[in-house]
């Protein structure tokens, strides 16, 4: 049976360090870490998740500031919040919750947020560092998997590592990480995607499999080899009527066929979920601190 990847407790053992860490600091006068949020139009999952780090943000005692803008809101508006977020101070960390409106264009805007308070890990300052292996902000899902490599003291050097999806929030940023030198890290990495041949043949040969290709419960029980590690980074809604809400959460893993080959394995929910806030906070407060940015 698979030793399950708890996101949920290690997000919330990182949250009480991070809360005695403010508590310290504003006790000897110095400054709460304050997150801004921008949020444009009412996606519900967007307002849902912007909800979430607000709440993550009063837990741990940091200071939140969640603007919110009209669906039509124009490009030019947007950057000028932005501008005004750049520009103050206070502000530590910016958010601009994606997706945004299809008339927004989403890299203008993100090119557009000062990259030392790009807590998302989405300027290209920050991307480029990450490639380079130099200090700056990780993508919060990339960075949330490393620390549960990390949390469950996961054996990375020289293993297989398999990637599905190649998005520039998890794919392209986890190939990077695992390929390089260091601690968690050191992997042979291959990276699948919708127009790879025979997936199972990659998957069946991989000691870690990170999915995030967004297709619910793709990765099956016989694409896998006994002692595989998976972390399950996919999230949907599939309709179900025995559920009181009508459906059920399940992630790019079947988990009921790939749970008793792995020996590592994170549940959907409860696993890279809570780990994606909770590594936006440590980046604000690393951040409000000042500190040299890096993962470990």
């Amino acid at each position: 049976m698979a030793i399950l990847i708890d996101g949920k407790l290690t997000a919330a053992q990182i949250k009480e360090r991070i809360k005695a860490t403010v508590e310290q600091s504003v006790a000897n006068g110095g400054k709460r870490p304050h997150l801004a949020a921008v949020l444009v139009g009412n996606d519900g999952a967007s307002v849902t998740y912007v909800a979430s780090k607000e709440k993550a943000c009063a837990d741990v005692g940091f200071d939140s500031t969640v603007i919110k803008l009209k669906e039509e809101t124009s490009q030019d508006e947007l950057l000028a919040v932005v501008k005004r977020l750049n520009e103050n101070h206070d502000i530590d960390g910016i958010i601009v919750q994606l997706p945004l409106p299809k008339h927004i264009n989403e890299q203008v805007v993100i090119k557009n947020i000062d990259y030392h308070k790009d807590v998302d890990g989405f300027h290209l300052a920050n991307v480029g560092k990450m490639v380079l292996n130099m200090p700056g902000f990780l993508p919060a899902t990339p960075f949330g998997i490393l620390t549960l490599l990390k949390q469950y003291n996961i054996e990375t050097r020289g293993k297989n590592c398999v990637i599905l999806g190649r998005s520039n929030i998890v794919g392209r940023p986890m190939a990077n990480l695992m390929s390089q030198k260091g601690i968690l890290a050191d992997c042979t990495v291959t990276m699948c995607n919708s127009k790879t041949k025979d997936i199972a043949y990659f998957t069946r040969n991989a000691d870690i499999i990170i999915a995030a290709i967004g297709v619910p419960e793709f990765l099956k029980g016989d694409m896998v080899k006994q002692g595989v590690v998976v972390i399950d980074v996919g999230i949907t809604r599939l309709p179900d009527s025995t559920k009181p809400k009508g459906y059920r959460i399940v992630g790019d893993v079947d988990f009921a066929s790939v749970e008793p080959k792995a020996s590592y394995i994170s549940p959907v929910p409860g696993g890279v979920g809570p780990m994606t806030i909770v590594s936006l906070l440590e980046n604000t407060l690393k951040s409000a601190q000042g500190k040299k940015l890096t993962w470990v």
